[in-house]
């Protein structure tokens, strides 16, 4: 790729960081907000708590870390939220990305920066994807990845998916963003400050970085990283039973589980987050 991610604007970016700061106040208040230089820019980070069992949180595509509000109280410390590179946030690109290896070298330079190791990097949706991108790529620094219903890992999305998006994405109105945020989450949390972020970043920013694909069933095969996974079974983004099945074939080791009333967005019902902070505690504290 030649070009960088940026804001459409002033003003779109101002109108933008109105609903980033609200839903950033979902969130406990951080104990450091910390701009760790890469190759590519400069990576915004939030964290909170203090220890020795690193969980890294990488959210969905333009979510922020302010998507990760209902779980961040309930982990133990220290717990870093990423604002992704190359999105809508406080993250700030300057360089481009050359390829999907080049975003996993990006985020190996932020983890170093925090002087982190044994990290359970926990990703969902497209953060998930992310997650194992960096098994596949620089897994150096990691010692279990989570994934929280991850897209394109083992299965493509759904066709239904790709046609509700685009019809959003060409027409571009609220009305349409809420019929699909409320199709994809399985009731209507379009007015919910981590929803507002995501339809305020595509409104505001143009991204520009490389295209989400699967990885090869070689390259999923080749993961030594642990690797829990949770799916929705309700979770309509993709067939959620196909992508256990193909994960849990393509890597063994994986442990994977399916939450048979959760959809997409898996912290929606409180059993099922309770369910994914139990994971991630356990995942984390295999890492030390």
């Amino acid at each position: 790729m030649k070009k960088i991610g940026r804001f459409k604007n002033p003003e779109a970016r101002h109108r933008y960081f109105t609903v980033y700061e609200q839903a950033l106040r979902e969130c406990p208040r951080p104990d450091e907000v910390l701009d760790v230089a890469c190759r590519h820019g400069t990576t915004r980070v939030y964290r909170f708590g203090t220890g020795e069992r690193p969980v890294v949180l990488l959210p969905g595509l333009m979510a922020t870390s302010g998507c990760y509000a209902p779980l961040i109280p309930g982990l133990d410390g220290p717990v870093y939220a990423v604002d992704t590179l190359g999105e809508a946030g406080r993250s700030v690109q300057t360089r481009p990305f050359a390829d999907i290896r080049d975003r996993a070298l990006g985020l190996d330079d932020v983890l170093a920066g925090l002087g982190l190791t044994e990290v359970c990097l926990v990703g969902g949706s497209t953060g998930g994807w992310h997650a194992v991108n960096q098994a596949i790529h620089a897994p150096d620094r990691l010692a279990a990845i989570c994934l929280l219903d991850p897209t394109t890992v083992s299965v493509k999305f759904s066709a239904e998916t790709q046609r509700r998006a685009l019809t959003a994405m060409v027409l571009n109105r609220d009305r349409d963003w809420r019929r699909f945020v409320a199709w994809s989450a399985g009731e209507d949390v379009f007015d919910q400050p981590a929803a507002q972020v995501v339809v305020a970043g595509i409104h505001a920013y143009r991204a520009r970085i490389p295209l989400q694909t699967c990885p090869s069933d070689e390259e999923l095969r080749g993961i030594r990283t642990s690797v829990v996974a949770l799916f929705g079974g309700r979770s309509v983004v993709h067939d959620s039973v196909a992508a256990a099945a193909n994960l849990r074939r393509l890597v063994p080791r994986a442990e994977v589980e399916i939450l048979p009333e959760a959809g997409h967005y898996l912290c929606l019902r409180s059993a099922d987050r309770e369910r994914v902070l139990e994971v991630i505690g356990v995942v984390s504290r295999r890492c030390r």
